[in-house]
């Protein structure tokens, strides 16, 4: 993720003193509730229908599911690069492409 966005997410925060309410346990669940928002522009609908009718607020609950992340990574003084750097390291392990290749499996299915 590009440092001058997670800059400018903090600063906007910052900007509004809103770090006092922004404790792990609270991020996690306003993280949940986002990914959930993002979920009910799909609902009932195919793909297409959804990006059809949905995009712009598809979008920004996308962007809140990010920022989310973002303010929880900073409360748990997480890199982000570091840690997606980490998981692609680990899924790598679990999905190697010759493996994985157009396969949806379950790395304990390969």
């Amino acid at each position: 993720m590009n440092d001058d966005i997670v800059r400018q997410v903090l600063n906007f925060r910052q900007s509004r003193n809103w770090e006092q309410f922004h404790n792990p346990k609270d991020l996690a669940i306003s993280l949940s509730i986002e990914a959930s928002e993002l979920l009910e522009n799909f609902q009932w609908k195919t793909s297409e229908e959804a990006l059809d009718l949905k995009k712009e607020n598809i979008a920004d609950e996308l962007a809140d599911v990010l920022i989310y992340s973002i303010y929880l990574a900073d409360a748990l003084d997480l890199n982000i690069e570091d840690v997606v750097l980490n998981k692609l390291a680990k899924n790598e392990r679990k999905y190697p492409v010759d493996k994985a290749f157009g396969r949806k499996d379950k790395y304990t299915d390969l």
